[in-house]
């Protein structure tokens, strides 16, 4: 078998029938196989794949492994010399497969590639490459910040920007929405961390596969539609989502940097979410219109969370309900 495609679902059925069609039947010259593994959801998933697409591999957990579990128990079972990981909310624009497979098979030292992503909207997915977490970009990572600064080496994004980015070029971090891998690299650095339930598992293997002397690369030259979050479900309503982001980075921090610099990590989350808590508080007093008050409001329970959590108030349940 030439490529595995591994797609973990969580309440995603509708979009992951879409990832399921972008898909191409088949590519000239090779084999492809495509397995699903539902995290507990248990929401239609399973008869929608028999029905629609009875050659795709379907697997049931009865409960949620996280990101990372689901992934490995897939591939674990794959057979595949390369390995695409791609979430269920994503979809292939022309042959966007082709050329990332085409990609790392011409690159002798690629472990990762990764696809431009677009936005439903049809907007760049700036996140779609990144730099590896520091403690300096995540003090400084604002919107207005990288709105007014995209070049900034900081963000490890400025592939996006270039002319060239056409051609496959080396980055630090591909987003695990689309990342592929050969599976030379995928077991010799471990697989995804279990270390990590959501968030960070694509950094930790960025960081591994760099480590162990490969290179990863963006591929402009393959687009993909990412609906972007649609497979965190209630979770992202509930501030699970970024709560859950801070406590995967201090355990990115923790071990490749140490506890010292996973300490400092959390406080200086804690920092930024006092910061933040003060300015919403004056925004929300002088909102403008119910709309405008609500959005503040919300953004101001989500860095409560995170403020909880930098505080050891309350840690995350690495489990989704």
């Amino acid at each position: 078998m030439d490529l595995s495609i591994v797609i973990v679902n969580w309440r995603s059925r509708d979009y992951l029938r879409g990832c399921l069609r972008s898909l191409p039947a088949e590519l000239p010259g090779r084999r492809i196989e495509v397995i699903v593994v539902d995290n507990a959801s248990y929401d239609g998933a399973a008869e929608m794949i028999a029905t629609d697409f009875p050659v795709v591999q379907f697997i049931q957990s009865d409960h949620n492994l996280g990101f990372s579990g689901a992934n490995n128990l897939a591939a674990l079972r794959s057979t595949g010399r390369y390995l695409l990981f791609l979430n269920p909310d994503t979809e292939f624009v022309a042959d966007g497969l082709s050329a990332l497979l085409c990609a790392i098979e011409r690159l002798p030292q690629a472990a990762i590639v990764g696809a431009r992503l677009l936005n439903t909207d049809g907007s760049l997915q700036t996140s779609c490459v990144q730099a590896f977490p520091t403690i300096l970009n995540q003090l400084l990572d604002f919107d207005i910040l990288r709105g007014r600064f995209p070049d900034w080496s900081l963000w490890g994004n400025r592939v996006l920007h270039r002319e060239e980015a056409e051609r496959p070029l080396p980055v630090d971090v591909i987003s695990g929405a689309c990342l592929m891998i050969t599976r030379k690299a995928f077991e010799r650095v471990g697989m995804f961390s279990r270390d990590y339930f959501m968030y960070s598992e694509d950094v930790d293997l960025c960081f591994k596969t760099r480590q162990a002397g490969w290179q990863n690369y963006y591929v402009g030259s393959a687009t993909v539609v990412h609906h972007g979050g649609k497979s965190s479900g209630a979770a992202t309503e509930s501030n699970f989502a970024s709560v859950t982001m801070k406590q995967s980075l201090h355990r990115y921090f923790t071990v490749h940097r140490g506890a010292l610099h996973g300490s400092f990590f959390r406080i200086t989350t804690g920092a930024v979410a006092v910061c933040r808590l003060l300015v919403l508080m004056v925004a929300i007093a002088s909102a403008r219109g119910q709309q405008q008050r609500s959005t503040l409001v919300s953004g101001f329970s989500k860095w409560v969370g995170i403020l909880r959590w930098s505080a050891g108030w309350s840690p995350v349940v690495n489990r989704l309900a």
